[in-house]
């Protein structure tokens, strides 16, 4: 069995264990990796050498493939040659012989507290875009969701008169999310407009009552950033990073935010230690009569 032929089946076994996206992926990354064998003519699994996979990521990373990128493309190879392993397709696991490399920390890009709130005050209108969309930034800023999540909803997964959302997650987690006042208000006059053109049970609903999509948040952010005159540029994924920064600097713990967001891992929780760190120190270099930086600068 060739590599080609190898890599469809392991797809194939995949199919029912992972989502689209994670399948989309991988499927992705192996062509990567095929192609780059075929021109040096590897094409068994048994041929391929932990040197010549090493040439193939380093090659990568030159070309600026990000570490992440990478890390995620050889967990891609690992599980791939995990399974030629197990079907005896190969002696070894050649991509076990390579670390992951170490992914730069980057702060995340977040609103300050001003910005977030003259994004929302922005959009006062009555049409039903400027009420939907309200409701939808109000709702992803107030429970800090992700996208995916927030587009999955249904109408039946929220309490407005409890303030809670049962939101699926990663690996198919369910948790609570708390649904602010500000959200609920605008929650509650969106739904008055949602039923009149409604064709779905989603929560989130474009003006042919069909479920919107993480593009369509997307362009919806874009749109109404664009809208106010001198607004920082944020995608989708930061409002649920200014969820998390506000709530820290406002004196949450560290478990309680990690719980809200459906982290596995406090580890990814604690990006935004360095996010709050960021505003205590620009704010002390702001006001201290002798901090190093003048005042005003």
């Amino acid at each position: 069995m060739d590599l080609e032929a190898c890599t469809t089946a392991f797809l194939s076994a995949r199919r029912q264990k992972w989502s689209q996206r994670t399948l989309t992926a991988y499927e992705k990354d192996l062509a990567c990796l095929l192609d780059y064998l075929k021109t040096h003519g590897v094409t068994e699994p048994q041929e391929v050498t932990v040197k010549r996979l090493r040439g193939f990521l380093a090659g990568e990373m030159t070309r600026g493939v990000s570490k992440a990128s990478v890390a995620r493309r050889l967990s891609c190879y690992r599980s791939f040659f995990d399974y030629l392993e197990q079907h005896e397709l190969v002696s070894a696991n050649v991509a076990r012989a390579l670390a992951l490399p170490k992914k730069d920390k980057t702060i995340p890009k977040y609103f300050y507290h001003e910005e977030v709130s003259t994004l929302l005050n922005h959009m006062d209108g009555d049409s039903f875009a400027d009420v939907r969309d309200r409701a939808l930034l109000e709702f992803i800023y107030a429970t800090g969701v992700r996208v995916s999540e927030c587009v999955a909803l249904d109408v039946g997964d929220i309490s407005l008169d409890e303030q809670l959302a049962l939101v699926f997650g990663k690996g198919a987690k369910e948790r609570y999310v708390i649904v602010g006042s500000a959200a609920c208000d605008a929650l509650r006059r969106y739904l008055q407009l949602r039923s009149r053109v409604a064709q779905t049970n989603a929560l989130f609903v474009n003006a042919r009552g069909g479920r919107l999509t993480d593009r369509s948040v997307r362009r919806i952010l874009d749109k109404r950033i664009a809208q106010v005159p001198g607004l920082r540029k944020l995608s989708p994924h930061g409002l649920r990073h200014t969820f998390a920064t506000h709530l820290l600097d406002g004196g949450a713990d560290l478990r309680s935010v990690q719980e809200l967001l459906g982290h596995a891992s406090l580890s990814s929780t604690q990006i935004y230690t360095h996010t709050s760190r960021e505003r205590l120190t620009r704010v002390y270099q702001d006001s201290h009569p002798r901090s190093e930086r003048p005042r005003g600068e």
